[in-house]
């Protein structure tokens, strides 16, 4: 009698031990799947007693190759419950470690599984379209459609092209041609004259400017080096050439030789020298076109 009445209270406080413990367990729906099959895992505490249970968050559960699609977690007073929906993109076996789940201040852990991941598809398997194929007839707007860019890029290339050759071959043309070199020139005698260097007799800075200018117009006009030549070289030059007219090689020549003087202080012209000069450069800068109208028709005879 006694020895069942402590069987009794040892039956009895084993219940009431496990009334007051907190049970886990996880149940895996399946232990073999094909690539990219949905599996699910369930895991479930019961007699929680409003404790507070803390385990890792939401997606982050598994392990690396087990692709997470749903993570629901639901609890209330005495139960918590996790469902995972997953699925994993590689063959071979996979494990999922013991999960652990702390209930206060307890850690449960789930059992571990073994999952193998298989391919279902095989060579040889035959591939049925849904739909047979359809011919589609296409007008003229759907090929405009289809081609459309294609086509306006086209062109759009065939337009640059054109504008550069025609750039190349009549705009640097006309920004040296003849007329443009003369005009600017007459320009900058103009500034000269302006300078009043006759007027006050300043003959050396008026000399050193006139020439430069015309230095730099011979260069232009007639493709001779005239801005890096000595005087004698350069009248030589032009007498080879026979580009210049005779009339203008000899106001050249002249007004050149006189302003090497000048520069060596070995003359000192006056006031009406150096307005004939002025006006004889300036004359020979306006015949100048005459000049290589002259030299083209040599050149197409």
């Amino acid at each position: 009698m006694i020895k069942l009445k402590k069987i009794l209270l040892l039956l009895l406080f084993l219940v009431c031990v496990n009334s007051f413990a907190q049970l886990l367990s996880s149940n895996m729906e399946k232990k073999t799947l094909a690539l990219g099959e949905v599996n699910h895992l369930v895991i479930k505490i019961d007699n929680l007693g409003s404790r507070t249970v803390t385990a890792a968050q939401k997606n982050e559960l598994l392990p690396f190759h087990f692709e997470e699609i749903k993570d629901s977690i639901g609890s209330n007073f005495n139960s918590y419950e996790r469902k995972i929906e997953f699925a994993v993109y590689e063959e071979g076996t996979f494990k999922i470690p013991e999960l652990e789940f702390k209930v206060g201040e307890k850690v449960l852990k789930t059992i571990p599984y073994e999952i193998e991941v298989i391919n279902t598809a095989h060579k040889d398997d035959q591939i049925n379209d849904i739909m047979s194929n359809k011919e589609v007839q296409l007008e003229v707007t759907d090929y405009w459609e289809l081609y459309k860019w294609y086509l306006l890029a086209a062109l759009a290339l065939i337009a640059l092209i054109i504008a550069i050759i025609m750039f190349v071959k009549y705009g640097r043309k006309s920004k040296d041609s003849p007329v443009v070199t003369t005009n600017q020139t007459l320009k900058e005698l103009e500034s000269l004259k302006k300078k009043k260097y006759i007027e006050e007799g300043n003959y050396r800075s008026f000399y050193v400017e006139l020439i430069d200018i015309s230095r730099k117009f011979i260069t232009r006009q007639y493709s001779i080096p005239a801005d890096v030549l000595l005087t004698d070289d350069l009248i030589s030059l032009m007498k080879q050439n026979n580009t210049i007219s005779q009339e203008n090689e000899k106001i050249v020549e002249d007004v050149f030789l006189r302003g090497d003087l000048v520069k060596f202080a070995k003359t000192f012209p006056d006031q009406q020298m150096m307005e004939k000069d002025f006006t004889e450069i300036r004359d020979f800068v306006k015949r100048s076109s005459k000049d290589i109208e002259f030299e083209n028709l040599r050149k197409d005879v």
